[in-house]
């Protein structure tokens, strides 16, 4: 059994929250709120200016309703959810409870995405790296050599990866670096609803060191919401909640979160539509010569290598269309990113290739 409460920064671990009176929302049998005099938090009773809706009282602190929605979606207890400013805020948290600042270091695996370094710069926390294979698969004995050499507060793993777009390892391999590594175990999951494997999210019972997470942002089409998840034991989900901002989510992104999850098929109908012309662009961009590879992807975007980067970067930029240049990457080097888009969007960036 792992002992997270050793990996706690101990000024964290001794943390008074600060407390709201809305912390005492009340809801009865059925999940209905009660009517309640509101006279604790100093807001307008009057209503709110310039909008339609009520935004005049604060939001549930804790999301409860949407965990709730959420915990039968995903087969998780909502003790195990934290709702997060984006998946952002909660890679944040993390750094900011389980690392000290110019003493902690943390482990990744480029290439990967980037935030992970610019929370570990704005948290004064050292990262040190193991390079993915050429095939961008998880080198896993030598990140278990590495783990094994160094205190490591947090090993960040994104699957399927960004910027490359595959499974970086086998569930048994997650297993056997979960089961050996003394720290905490993030597992990026922004792209599963576009992959043919199952999420992680099963494991967390038998994994206390385990933290998946995952997004509104992608498959569901709420990226304007900021709306992310963690899955995680009880111990770390309460020290999330401890750490946040006391109303993290705003009242709004709350709703429309609730009203997603309960339209699961059209979710479903956009990721179908999504693969299918990502299946598309796999049969075009092999036809012109001046790509060199088509990488193999598990999300809404396909890297591909080609023969000057920056030269077609600029032109499609010229053109108005906007992809991301990964070429500065590890194992990169050439590589463009395009994500999957509409049906027009893609036959339009194919016509631009086909007249570079």
């Amino acid at each position: 059994m792992k002992n997270i409460e050793k990996l706690v920064r101990p000024n964290i671990w001794a943390l008074k929250p600060y407390s709201s009176a809305r912390d005492e929302f009340v809801v009865d049998d059925e999940g209905n709120e009660q009517p309640l005099v509101f006279l604790d938090a100093n807001e307008n009773p009057l209503g709110s200016v310039g909008s339609n809706g009520a935004n005049n009282r604060y939001p549930d602190p804790y999301q409860r309703k949407l965990k709730e929605a959420l915990s039968t979606l995903k087969n998780v207890a909502p003790e195990n959810i934290f709702l997060g400013n984006g998946s952002d805020e909660a890679i944040d948290l993390l750094f900011r409870i389980f690392c000290t600042p110019g003493q902690d270091r943390v482990l990744v695996t480029p290439p990967t995405y980037g935030m992970y370094q610019v929370s570990a710069d704005i948290n004064h926390v050292a990262v040190d790296k193991v390079i993915l294979n050429e095939d961008f698969t998880l080198p896993v004995a030598q990140l278990l050599d590495t783990i094994g050499q160094q205190a490591y507060k947090l090993l960040i793993l994104c699957n399927p990866n960004n910027p490359t777009g595959n499974a970086i390892a086998s569930t048994a391999e997650f297993e056997q670096i979960l089961q050996t590594f003394e720290g905490v175990v993030v597992v990026d999951e922004a792209y599963i609803d576009f992959a043919d494997f199952a999420s992680m999210t099963a494991l967390i019972d038998r994994y206390p060191n385990l933290v998946v997470l995952q997004t509104f942002s992608k498959a569901w089409g709420l990226a304007n919401l900021r709306l992310g998840m963690a899955f995680a034991s009880p111990l770390v989900i309460d020290l999330l909640n401890k750490v946040k901002p006391p109303y993290n989510l705003n009242g709004i992104t709350q709703e429309l979160g609730l009203q997603a999850v309960q339209n699961v098929a059209q979710k479903n109908t956009f990721v179908a539509n999504i693969r299918a012309q990502r299946d598309w662009l796999y049969t075009q961009l092999p036809l012109f010569d001046f790509i060199e590879k088509v990488f193999p992807s598990q999300t809404n975007f396909i890297l591909f290598r080609t023969q000057q980067p920056n030269k077609l970067y600029q032109y499609l930029v010229q053109h108005q269309v906007i992809v991301r240049n990964r070429s500065t990457q590890p194992l990169c080097e050439g590589c463009l990113r395009v994500s999957v888009g509409t049906e027009a969007e893609n036959k339009r960036f194919i016509e631009l290739l086909a007249s570079s």
